[in-house]
């Protein structure tokens, strides 16, 4: 179904061009209006398309500040290709400074492939798959832990369908070139309902990252990420004339999953021992979760369930049962 998301963007059209894409919204004050998702095409022709997203989760900054700086500095720049940027893709938890939309609730980053007539959320991912998907021969959509999770800097990519299709995503990730690459089957996340899950089905090349922690905005993530997009549009010939930091090598590692995972068993206070970005042991302490209701109860233990490098671990102290509290990656680096 053609999705009901529009702009006045001519994407054929030579040049720079800024405008929405324009939700329809029927609210209690606007009958018939529409939500306002920015986007910027800029097109020089004769060359590949870049498609760039954040604000894919609102609570997420250094993509958007990432995003809305290079939009700036392209609109001057030499450009052979197309570059189709959306710096804040659902633009009401943008607004809302939340994780979900404030308007149905809705994680963009677990509703594609979308629905042309669902929920403001779920017609962005539809309109994402539908109409920009298959304009792009390079996809990456930037995150970070959010107010939930203290993450890692890395980018994370599904293997492709086939072998050429593998390839392409690792040169992708060799080109932006975070500390950390890390392959995932999807598992611990939104397996298929992801932005770049919906890229790989259609064949496209695509990354995501995970840049920063908490509601704030992380220099070190912020610099990851400006310079693995100025890497990827050069390498692809899409703005040949960047300045452009040396790539650093990228280490690549495996997620390890929901499976090596630790989970709150019971609402409490969580205790962190261990570091990001530490090796662990099967079986090593990885902190305490205090109770709440019982002063004088000793604390859950929390212990590792496989060797691996700690990737990511809750940020908040204050946890309800069920809550992540800590995840993994191999230590066995692989290319």
């Amino acid at each position: 179904m053609k999705s009901r998301i529009w702009t006045e963007i001519d994407f054929g059209k030579t040049g720079v061009q800024s405008d929405f894409a324009r939700v329809p919204y029927s609210s209690n004050t606007s009958a018939y209006g529409w939500i306002p998702v920015p986007m910027v095409c800029i097109n020089g022709q004769s060359g590949p398309t870049a498609l760039f997203t954040a604000g894919t989760h609102g609570d997420e900054y250094e993509g958007q500040v990432a995003l809305l700086k290079l939009a700036r500095e392209l609109s001057s720049a030499k450009i052979a290709g197309r570059v189709i940027i959306l710096p804040a893709l659902n633009q009401p938890a943008v607004a809302a400074g939340r994780r979900n939309s404030p308007l149905d609730d809705g994680n963009l980053n677990r509703l594609f492939p979308g629905d042309a007539q669902g929920t403001p959320t779920e017609m962005i991912a539809h309109y994402v798959v539908t109409e920009l998907l298959s304009m792009a021969d390079v996809i990456i959509d930037l995150h970070s832990g959010g107010s939930s999770l203290d993450h890692l800097p890395l980018a994370l990519a599904r293997e492709g369908k086939a072998e050429e299709e593998t390839k392409q995503i690792h040169r992708l990730l060799r080109s932006f070139a975070a500390p950390f690459s890390v392959i995932t089957k999807g598992t611990g996340g939104g397996a298929a309902s992801t932005l770049y899950a919906a890229a790989e089905q259609l064949g496209v090349p695509a990354i995501t990252t995970e840049l920063g922690s908490g509601t704030t905005l992380s220099r070190q993530g912020l610099e990851f990420a400006e310079a693995g997009l100025r890497r990827v549009l050069r390498d692809y010939g899409i703005a040949p004339d960047l300045d452009v930091v040396q790539a650093p090598v990228t280490r690549f590692a495996r997620s390890l999953g929901p499976a090596s995972s630790i989970f709150a068993v019971h609402a409490g206070l969580f205790e962190p021992f261990v570091e990001l970005g530490q090796a662990v042991t099967r079986g090593q302490v990885a902190g305490n979760l205090h109770r709440l209701d019982d002063p004088l109860a000793n604390p859950s233990v929390l212990t590792f369930k496989s060797d691996g490098i700690v990737c990511w671990r809750r940020f908040p102290t204050l946890t309800a049962a069920g809550d992540a509290l800590y995840g993994m990656m191999s230590n066995s680096i692989e290319e």
